[in-house]
């Protein structure tokens, strides 16, 4: 009781100080230099005086709207972890883009394959063609030759992927005419069906350029799922710290509004001591500082709010138009998840068989296996077995009307007729014998196989009366050795070691990574171990304070002290919280474990 008599009486002296000085002020005359009067100079001319507005006075003490820009604070909407997962999935520019890429690569699979399905060609056309002739055998008259063509054509070709042979099958078909004096039948009917298959006998046979496109057609499609999964990982990654970020923000948000009502309900307090005459009315003014100063962290908590609503916004909203953009968003889920129970080495070794990376690495050294393959096989002497079986028929129509001048009796006087006929020139050389003295035979008439139409040329086409084989060996040896596949074969080894490197760098790194996550999951939970601890004695000290404040043991200074205290210490166990589940998400991003543990599998559909 003596401390506090003593305390209010020298509150009492100092406020009568202060009133006696208010109604006979004696300033201290001081020696300054003569300069004009504040109000005359301007504000960036005065040394050491802050730009502020010195008699600024504001009556309005009400606080400003709450609200955050472009939101309509009625329309709530609230948000699931696992849902903003799934719009974050489904929205994500990244993610679709990544998912674009797998489809692009099944299509370039589809297009190394493609190689190996037969292909069907043809062509079919009309071809009439007038030449001139300057030789009595050309057989034109007038010195010209006239020849009309209908000609189709049709072919298959493919190839075996086990052995690398190629084959073709052709068939040609054609119908010809020409006015060609020596020419007997008239029009003549063309068939073939050819048959070639070619097989490498070393380079090519076991590996070579289709196939390898298949092979890494399908690496890349692994490489890019992979890439995919990788992207998800760390999407899903992001979307949970800022779920726990905006979580954070919003209770932080309403810890400092409970300051706020903290320190009102305390400056009601005092002024109720101060009408009791326990207090000084100054203390009331240290109780409506107290309100002030939470006030502004109610606005700094705001801001916070704003920052990471966005945040989490931008990674589940599919475009800026978005209707989510003008929600306030309410994230639902528990803060309190049970931190996993693991060890160091099980982390590693789930890392080490979930980490992406190292399947992306995996799938690089595969598609470096093949090159080396193929560029060893391109090293070997290209030989190949080729055999070609041709069945050709052919049938006309016999002109027995034709003049043959080499068949037959009266030879001479037929030339002659065809001479002045055609109004050919018969040019002789005095060292031969004369034409009309060279010897003949009798010419055969056309045999009935073919004597005919196209029927009659198919016929003897599949008769076999007229067949071709041919069978050989073809090959290309480079004189001095193939230099462009040695150094291409070379080149794909050093590619094998480098990847071998990197490899050993990121298991490295993966490790670290795994350690660093698995460090801060524990440092997290003796953080919120320690902040709980806080925040409970932070309330008994508060609450003892005030006890003590009114028996009179206290003063209100301590009392603010431990008010915001209290408040600070709500404030980090609600971090130290939300740390904790930001924690746990990088553990799972880090041993490869975020698809599984979120239930996010099935949604990979492609």
């Amino acid at each position: 009781m003596f401390l506090r008599s003593y305390t209010l009486f020298l509150i009492a002296v100092f406020i009568g100080s202060v009133n006696a000085f208010a109604q006979n002020p004696t300033p201290t005359p001081v020696a300054t230099p003569a300069v004009k009067d504040k109000q005359d100079v301007e504000p960036d001319k005065l040394q050491g005086v802050p730009a502020i507005a010195p008699n600024y006075r504001s009556d309005d003490k009400s606080l400003p709207d709450l609200g955050r820009v472009g939101v309509d604070m009625t329309d709530q909407q609230s948000l699931t972890l696992a849902e903003a997962i799934t719009k974050a999935l489904e929205n994500n520019k990244d993610i679709e883009v990544t998912r674009k890429n797998v489809k692009v690569a099944e299509f370039d699979l589809k297009a190394a394959r493609g190689y190996y399905e037969p292909k069907f060609s043809g062509q079919a056309y009309y071809e009439r063609a007038k030449t001139p002739v300057f030789s009595f055998f050309g057989g034109g008259p007038n010195f010209s030759l006239t020849q009309s063509n209908i000609v189709g054509n049709a072919g298959i070709n493919g190839a075996f992927r086990r052995t690398g042979a190629t084959y073709s099958v052709t068939a040609n078909n054609g119908r010809n005419t020409t006015n060609n004096i020596f020419t007997s039948v008239n029009p003549t009917y063309t068939s073939s069906l050819s048959f070639q298959f070619t097989q490498p006998l070393l380079r090519g046979r076991r590996f070579d350029q289709p196939r390898r496109a298949i092979e890494i057609a399908k690496r890349n499609l692994s490489l890019t799922d992979t890439q995919f999964r990788q992207r998800t990982i760390e999407t899903i990654a992001n979307v949970q710290r800022a779920y726990w970020d905006l979580t954070y923000a919003l209770r932080n948000l309403q810890v400092q509004r409970d300051g706020v009502k903290d320190a009102k309900d305390q400056l009601e307090h005092n002024k109720r001591l101060v009408d009791e005459g326990q207090l000084a009315p100054i203390d009331v003014l240290a109780a409506e500082t107290q309100v002030a100063n939470f006030e502004q962290s109610v606005y700094d908590a705001l801001n916070v709010v704003g920052t990471a609503e966005n945040n989490l916004k931008n990674l589940i909203s599919p475009n800026r138009n978005d209707a989510i953009w003008g929600r306030s968003v309410t994230p639902v889920d528990s803060v309190d998840l049970a931190p996993p129970v693991t060890t160091l080495s099980q982390a590693i070794d789930a890392a080490m068989q979930n980490r992406p990376e190292l399947e992306i690495n995996q799938a690089q050294k595969d598609i470096n296996a093949l090159d080396q393959r193929f560029y060893k096989e391109q090293g070997k002497p290209q030989i190949d077995l080729v055999a070609n079986y041709t069945l050709t028929g052919s049938a006309g129509t016999f002109n027995p009307n034709v003049v043959n001048p080499f068949s037959g009796t009266g030879t001479t006087t037929a030339i002659n007729q065809l001479i002045r006929n055609n109004n050919l020139l018969l040019v002789t050389n005095p060292g031969l014998t004369p034409i009309d003295q060279i010897p003949v035979t009798q010419t055969p008439t056309l045999p009935d196989s073919l004597n005919g139409g196209y029927g009659g040329a198919l016929g003897n086409l599949f008769a076999n009366r007229y067949p071709t084989l041919r069978v050989g060996v073809q090959f290309n040896l480079p004189l001095f050795g193939d230099r462009t596949s040695r150094a291409q074969y070379g080149k794909s080894l050093v590619e094998g070691e480098k990847l071998n490197v990197q490899r050993e760098q990121l298991e490295q790194n993966i490790q670290v990574d795994v350690r660093n996550a698995l460090q801060s999951l524990r440092t997290a939970e003796a953080r919120l171990r320690a902040a709980a601890i806080a925040r409970e004695n932070s309330v008994k000290q508060y609450e003892s304070e005030q006890r003590k404040l009114d028996n009179g043991q206290s003063d209100i200074y301590k009392v603010l002290e431990r008010q915001t205290a209290l408040t600070t210490a709500r404030s980090n166990e609600l971090r130290a919280q939300t740390e904790l589940n930001k924690s746990i998400a990088d553990l799972q991003r880090a041993t490869g474990n975020s698809l599984k543990a979120n239930n996010v599998e099935a949604r990979l559909q492609r």
